[in-house]
């Protein structure tokens, strides 16, 4: 059995051209066909508040587990996983620094062909040092995981290879692929991240590039085959 997943910073579903376009990102999710898909920057509508997950929850076949942090111009604004896959318990963990915009941690645990699945979807912050902090919550939440297969995944928001967090997470999952997904028009920077505990049940990674994504956000979608 494989495990198709996938991160997609959404960009409040605002694409290249400036416009609000929660449809062409539903689009998107429909190419990518996955079975776990973590959001970040999903913004619902003050005025209806639940047609944006709806919208994304019918495109993916996935239900939504939200995990957002702050009431934005537009509404809530955060991370959300979309899941075919039953869930068994979620936790929400606060990784927010002190003065900077909150952050989130989705702590989702699940089942799929008798494998105990540990999900932790993410969106780091701008500066270094936030990331640095922010990524030893990930890695204190993750050690206690009794999962068969961890998966942790989202944007680290991490310009480069060689930063002090990376080196942690580099240390934890062993080395994993570092492909480019932002810019979305010419990719040159791997923001983007899976990361698969243990390294060799990942089977494949790449970005998703269509005609479509190359648009509809700001970032590239990234997806990992894991075998389970």
């Amino acid at each position: 059995m494989k495990l198709r997943v996938a991160t997609y910073n959404i960009h409040s579903c605002i694409g290249r051209d400036g416009a609000r376009n929660t449809t062409r990102i539903a689009q998107v999710l429909k190419e990518i066909d996955a079975d776990l898909i973590a959001l970040q920057e999903v913004e619902t509508l003050i005025a209806h508040p639940e047609s944006v997950l709806a919208e994304l929850e019918q495109a993916a076949v996935a239900n939504a587990i939200s995990g957002f942090t702050y009431l934005a111009k537009h509404g809530h604004f955060g991370n959300v996983l979309l899941s075919r896959i039953p869930v068994r318990a979620v936790e929400h963990i606060d990784i927010s620094v002190p003065g900077r915009e909150p952050r989130g941690l989705i702590d989702a645990k699940m089942t799929f062909d008798n494998t105990n699945l540990t999900i932790l979807a993410t969106h780091l912050g701008l500066s270094p040092g936030e990331r640095r902090r922010q990524v030893r919550g990930v890695l204190s939440t993750l050690a206690s995981s009794t999962a068969d297969i961890n998966i942790v995944l989202g944007d680290f928001n991490e310009w480069l290879l060689w930063g002090r967090s990376m080196r942690w997470l580099k240390r934890r999952f062993n080395k994993m692929p570092a492909l480019a997904t932002f810019p979305a028009h010419r990719p040159l920077l791997s923001l983007d991240r899976i990361w698969v505990d243990p390294a060799e049940r990942m089977i494949s990674i790449k970005v998703h590039e269509s005609e479509l994504s190359a648009v509809a956000s700001d970032h590239l979608p990234l997806i990992a085959e894991i075998e389970l």
